[in-house]
């Protein structure tokens, strides 16, 4: 069975995901990190998003129709193992006592 469909990549990734060389062109040496920082204050100066945004539109369309797609073929959340597993939280053990604390204990024992 083919794996569900992954989501749309969002306007700004779009958008990054073009723009991410001429970023490392003006900016030669820069780290990962600051490529993701200069293109979010980029991203943020932006006057007309239109573009991508009607890009990322579509795009989520065609996802949705893919899990339908999808869902309508036998797939389902549970066939992708529930989707993303919640973590337990770790049982807390009960403190142990320490040897100081039972001899005191035994000390109110013979005082009694």
């Amino acid at each position: 069975m083919a794996d569900k469909p992954k989501r749309p990549l969002s306007a700004y990734m779009l958008w990054l995901n073009s723009a991410r060389e001429s970023i490392k062109r003006e900016n030669p040496g820069i780290k990962v990190t600051e490529v993701a920082k200069r293109g979010g204050e980029l991203w943020r100066g932006m006057k007309d998003k239109s573009e991508w945004e009607a890009k990322a539109a579509k795009a989520k369309d065609d996802y949705d129709r893919a899990v339908k797609d999808f869902e309508a073929n036998g797939g389902s959340t549970a066939a992708n193992g529930g989707g993303a597993k919640k973590r337990a939280k770790p049982v807390k053990k009960p403190a142990k006592k320490s040897k100081r604390d039972d001899s005191e204990d035994d000390d109110d024992d013979e005082s009694e």
